[in-house]
C-alpha cells in the first residue's frame, strides 16, 4: 500500500507539504527520515524513537544482507518484527554502499572490492572478505524480505571525482537495471499482499542532460517515486550539489515524492525544502551527534570542548529532548570526553529530536504561507557560531 497527497505548495518558493501513507503508517512531509543501518538508530530504541516524533526509519540492504541476514529476517517475518518497529521503514539497495567499496571500478581493476558486470555488482564483504553478487532482481527480493514500505532500486553510484564519460555510464546501467528490477517488482507483487512501494533512483552527476536523460528513461515505469542520487556524495561542492537538484526537480512530476537521498544537515534541508524535495535521510545527526557535536538553534557546538567543563546550563535552553530537560553541558561534556554510552545517547537524542522539530517547523510555514520568512531567520541565528556546519 502506498499513496502521496500533495496538500499545498508554497507560493513564494517551490516548497510543498504532502501526505504518504503505507501498510505501516502514514508519514508528513517535508520528512526527515533517520538512518538506522543495522536495524537501529544507533543508541536508541523504537521507543525513543517514537516519543522523538519519528514516524519513517531507513535500513540499508547492503549492511543487513551481511548482518544479520536474510536467513534471519525471513525467521522473524521481515525487519519491523525482528526490531519491534511498527512504523514504515525506507530501505536503501546497498548500492552507494557497494560501490564506495572500490577504489576504481572503471576497469574493474584487479585488487577492487567491486566489479561491475552486465547483469548485477560483485563485491567483497568489508567484513570477512567474502564474495557476493547482487542483482537488481536478488535487490528487490532483499528487500521484500525485509518487509520495507519503501524500497530503492540497485543503481550505479558513480564518485564525486568521476568524469562526464563515466557518469554517461552510470545513467546507462541504472536505468537497465532498473527495468529489470520493476518488471521482476511487478511480477511479485502479484504473488505478495501488501508489497512496498518501489521508487527509482535519478543518476546524472551535475549534468543536465544527463539528469534529463535519466530521468526519461525511468519515467516510463509507473514508479511510485523519484530519488535523486548522486548529489551528497563526498567531495562534491555545495554549489555542485545545488546545480544537480535543481536540474532535476522540475523533471519529476508533481504528484510524486521526491527524496534527496544522503542530505540531513539542516541548511542543506531548508534549501532542498526550498526547491521542492520532500524526503530526506543521513547519518550525519547521529553520527556527529556520538563525536560530541550537536546542533543549536545558533549553530553546531562540540561538548568535547574544555570551555564546556563547568557549563551548568543544557545544550540549548527550551529544548523538549531529554539530554535538555535534565542534563547540563558540563554533565555531557564529562560522559562524551570518556566515551561514555550515555552521552552519546543523550547527544543522538538531541540531535534528532532537534531535526524533527524542524521539520515540523517547515511544515507549518508552509501551512501559514511564512516558509521563506522562517528560512531566513533560521538562516540568521544558525550562522552565529563560527565554524557552524551550515551550507547545503
Amino acid at each position: 500500500m502506498f499513496k502521496f497527497e500533495l496538500k499545498k505548495e508554497d507560493q513564494a518558493t517551490k516548497a510543498r507539504l504532502g501526505l504518504i501513507t503505507t501498510t505501516h503508517g502514514q508519514i508528513k512531509t517535508p520528512v526527515f527520515m533517520p538512518v538506522g543501518t543495522l536495524g537501529t538508530v544507533k543508541t536508541l530504541s523504537p521507543e525513543d524513537l517514537c516519543e522523538l516524533g519519528v514516524e519513517i526509519i531507513l535500513g540499508n540492504t547492503y549492511h543487513l544482507y551481511l548482518r544479520p541476514g536474510m536467513d534471519v529476517l525471513k525467521e522473524f517475518g521481515g525487519l519491523h518484527n525482528f526490531m519491534q518497529w511498527d512504523g514504515p521503514i525506507l530501505t536503501d539497495s546497498g548500492g552507494y554502499q557497494i560501490f564506495s567499496l572500490g577504489t576504481d571500478y572503471r576497469e574493474n581493476m584487479p585488487g577492487n572490492l567491486v566489479k561491475i558486470k552486465e547483469d548485477g555488482a560483485e563485491f567483497t564483504s568489508h567484513i570477512d572478505g567474502s564474495k557476493h553478487f547482487f542483482t537488481p532482481e536478488g535487490v528487490i527480493d532483499y528487500q521484500l524480505t525485509i518487509g520495507s514500505d519503501i524500497m530503492m532500486p540497485l543503481d550505479f553510484c558513480p564518485s564525486a571525482e568521476a568524469d562526464k564519460k563515466e557518469i554517461e555510464k552510470a545513467v546507462d546501467v541504472t536505468s537497465k537495471w532498473f527495468k529489470r528490477a520493476w518488471e521482476y517488482y511487478e511480477q511479485e507483487s502479484k504473488k505478495i499482499k501488501n508489497t512496498g512501494a518501489l521508487f527509482a533512483i535519478i543518476q546524472g552527476g551535475t549534468h543536465k542532460d544527463l539528469r534529463e536523460e535519466s530521468f526519461e528513461d525511468l519515467n516510463q515505469f509507473p514508479v511510485f517515486g523519484f530519488a535523486i542520487g548522486g548529489v551528497a556524495n563526498a567531495g562534491e561542492s555545495r554549489e555542485k550539489q545545488r546545480e544537480a537538484v535543481d536540474a532535476t526537480i522540475p523533471l519529476i512530476p508533481k504528484d510524486k515524492p521526491r527524496y534527496l537521498m544522503g542530505v540531513g544537515e539542516p541548511i542543506g534541508i531548508l534549501e532542498a525544502v526550498e526547491r521542492g524535495v520532500d524526503m530526506f535521510d543521513s547519518v550525519m545527526p547521529t553520527r556527529i551527534a556520538r563525536n560530541g557535536a550537536v546542533w543549536t538553534s545558533t549553530g553546531r557546538i562540540n561538548l568535547r570542548n574544555a570551555k564546556y567543563k563547568f557549563d551548568k546550563d543544557p545544550i540549548e535552553i527550551g529544548c523538549g529532548c531529554k539530554a535538555c530537560q535534565k542534563f547540563s553541558k558540563g554533565y555531557l561534556h564529562h560522559l562524551i570526553k570518556n566515551n561514555e554510552i550515555l552521552g552519546m545517547r543523550l547527544t543522538t537524542m538531541h540531535n534528532v529530536h532537534f531535526l524533527i522539530e524542524l521539520m515540523s517547523r517547515i511544515r507549518k510555514s508552509i501551512e501559514d504561507g511564512n516558509f521563506k520568512e522562517i528560512k531566513a531567520n533560521f538562516l540568521k541565528e544558525f550562522s552565529k557560531i563560527k565554524g557552524s556546519e551550515n551550507r547545503f
